[in-house]
Parts: C-alpha cells; structure tokens; sequence
C-alpha cells in the first residue's frame, strides 16, 4: 500500500496541480460573500467530480459570511476523520490580474495557493487514493468555512459540532517547513477608543481633553501587560484619531493583537484592561474586542494522533517533527474542547498573507500519501 500511495500521488500530481489552479482563479476574499459563494458552488461542483455524490451534505448559510460546507463519505471501517479546511483568503478580487497563477520551476505562486487552498486540493486526492486503491480507511467528513481569516465567528459553532462527533480532526493548514503544528497560541483581538473633549489648540487650550494624549498614556500601560516568558505578547498595531493638528483630538482608538499560550493569562490580562484608566476625569475610556481563539496545547488524545502521523509518515520514508506557531487557526477551537487535533497537514511552502506566498509542488505526493496513510490509520484510534 505504501509504495502504491507515493507512486500514485506522483503519477495524478499534474491533476493535484491544475485541481489547485481551479481553485486560486476562483477568487474568495472573507469579506466578499458573492465571490465567496461563487467559489464554493464550484468547489462542491469539484468535490462530486472527483469523489462522486457525498452521502450526507449540508451548506449552512453564514448571511453576509463565507457559507460552511459539511459533506461526507463513507468509509470501509469504523469512525469519522474530520478534515477541517478554510476556502477564504485575505486577498481581494482582482488581486489574480497581477499576479496570476504561475509555475518557476519547483515553485508555484498564486493568492491563496499555500493558505489553504492546496491544503483542501491535498485531502481530496488523499481520499481518492484511498478509495482508488481499496485501502481500509474510516469515513471522511469535509467541513468547509469561508471566514477563517477573519475570526470564524460564524462558522465556529459548525466546527465544534463536527469535531464532537468525529474520531479525529485534521487541519489541512499549511505545514511549517514541512512540520506539523501542535501547539499554537491563542489570540485575543480588542479596540481601545478614547473620548476626550474638543477646544480649539491655540485659542482655548485648557478647555478641551486630547484622547490623543490619554491614548498615548495607556500604551505603555498596555503593552507592560505582556508577558513573554508565559508566551504572552501584545501590539498595539494601530492608532488613529483627531481631527485636526490645532484642534485638542476628541476621540482616539487604538488595535490591540494579543498571543498567549496559557489560558490562565486571559483573566490576567482582562483585569489588566479593567484597571486602565487616566487621571483627567473627563476622558472615557472604552474597550470593545474579544479573546478570538483560545490556545491550542496539546493533549493526550492530540499527542496520541501525532504518533500515528509519525508512524505514516515513516512508512513514506518521512520524518514528520512536531512545532509551535504564534498564528491561530480553527484548531484552536477543536483543541479547546479537550478533542483531538493535529494541525499544519496541508501543503509545503512558505509566504502566506504576502506577495511570496508560493508552494513546493514536489512535496504534494510525500504529503498527500502521508495523509491518506494516516487516515487510514485512524480506523484503529
């Protein structure tokens, strides 16, 4: 079986390839629902064309978000093996009309082709191979969402349900170098608005209150909350306010980005934020925003699910190491639950969010036989 899934992989990875450019040139940003709902029409338009009719299908509308697709195929053993995947990128359309689909050697750049679409593109054929080959493996439920990069607001509630009921998740993100994730920080996303009171700079300075000034006073509170020896880290990313250089500023906000890796600094860090406050009586000051995604560490069903990856991927000859990322993904919810998770399965590259963004082709068939081994595998979990 192991040599078949590699030589089949590298024999259909021209397929793999032009299965990922039909994705990429269906631009979906998060933020435009009818992109996003034209190109998940033709993802479920793709999915039947390579796996035929699902046995159970749901597409749940998200209103103005990225609508979740939840299909599933029967396996040839017992269990469920979630393959959790995002089609939204951070890219707007329009973006593909200078910088299109393009193949340099080893190398393939594209928006979106690393972040995740090809991670999508690898668990199709993994599955297909699995079937094509008759080899054992347990159901495959795909669920699909279209607002993983902006927070999965809407879609999170379909993750937690699906993941309950599967016997492990997958999260087809890219790897890191090749790497699993298995641990990754939570993210706490808060706006901090500052209300002050207007006067004229010149002609009535004392009458007026700058937010500005308060804002400018808080940093430093804010950021002194950090903790990077317990994996807690806070920017401030953006400040804006005013409305005029001789004008004190009525109003000022700032963006506040926080990482933490143990769940206890949530509370730390909330009562932090209540304590803020300036000494001038007239300034208000009010924060909005929420803890986004919890930490994913690991636990003993996820450590239990990341030995079985490594034993798939040495039946390949691969050696699959474990690391620990700063960005968050919709694991991080799975991993909350106390279920298990293993992260970063997707495709070999590097540059996500940046014009760099590109993928590794030649490393799709190593990756997609690995993940097909270790769904077969979990028939056994």
């Amino acid at each position: 079986m192991t040599t078949k899934l590699v030589a089949r992989a590298e024999q259909e990875l021209p397929g793999v390839l032009a299965d990922l450019r039909r994705l990429v040139e269906h631009e979906t940003p998060s933020s435009d629902k009818q992109a996003l709902d034209a190109g998940l029409d033709d993802i479920e338009r793709w999915l039947t064309e390579r796996l035929g009719e699902p046995a159970a299908r749901q597409r749940h509308d998200n209103g103005a978000r990225g609508d979740v697709l939840d299909v599933t195929y029967p396996g040839t053993a017992e269990g469920t093996v979630l393959l959790l995947c995002h089609y939204d990128t951070v890219w707007p359309v329009g973006t593909l009309a200078d910088w299109p689909f393009t193949v340099d050697g080893d190398r393939i750049t594209a928006p979106g082709c690393l972040d995740m679409k090809l991670g999508l593109v690898h668990g199709v054929w993994a599955l297909r191979l699995l079937r094509e080959l008759d080899v054992p493996h347990p159901s495959v439920r795909f669920l699909l969402n279209g607002d993983e990069e902006i927070g999965s607001l809407a879609s999170r509630p379909y993750i937690e349900q699906a993941c309950t009921e599967a016997t492990a998740t997958l999260v087809l993100e890219p790897s890191r170098e090749g790497k699993a994730k298995v641990r990754r920080k939570g993210l706490g996303l808060f706006d901090l608005t500052v209300h002050g009171v207007e006067s004229h700079a010149g002609l009535d300075p004392t009458a007026g209150a700058s937010a500005i000034h308060a804002i400018a006073e808080l940093v430093p509170r804010i950021t002194a909350l950090a903790a990077p020896e317990r994996g807690t880290t806070i920017n401030v990313g953006r400040i804006s306010g005013g409305t005029g250089r001789n004008v004190v500023a009525g109003r000022a906000t700032c963006e506040i980005d926080i990482r933490i890796q143990d769940p206890a600094e949530m509370d730390r860090i909330d009562a932090g934020f209540r304590a803020l406050s300036v000494a001038d009586e007239r300034i208000r000051v009010e924060l909005t925003g929420s803890w986004n995604r919890p930490p994913m560490n690991p636990n003993a069903l996820s450590e239990k699910l990341f030995e079985h990856a490594q034993a798939a991927a040495q039946e390949h000859g691969r050696v699959l190491e474990g690391t620990s990322v700063g960005g968050v993904s919709d694991a991080n919810f799975v991993s909350a639950l106390g279920k298990p998770v293993l992260d970063g399965l997707g495709a070999v590259g590097a540059g996500p969010h940046s014009r760099d963004e590109h993928v590794v082709p030649s490393e799709s068939p190593g990756q997609i036989a690995t993940l097909a081994t270790l769904i077969s595998r979990l028939r056994d979990f």
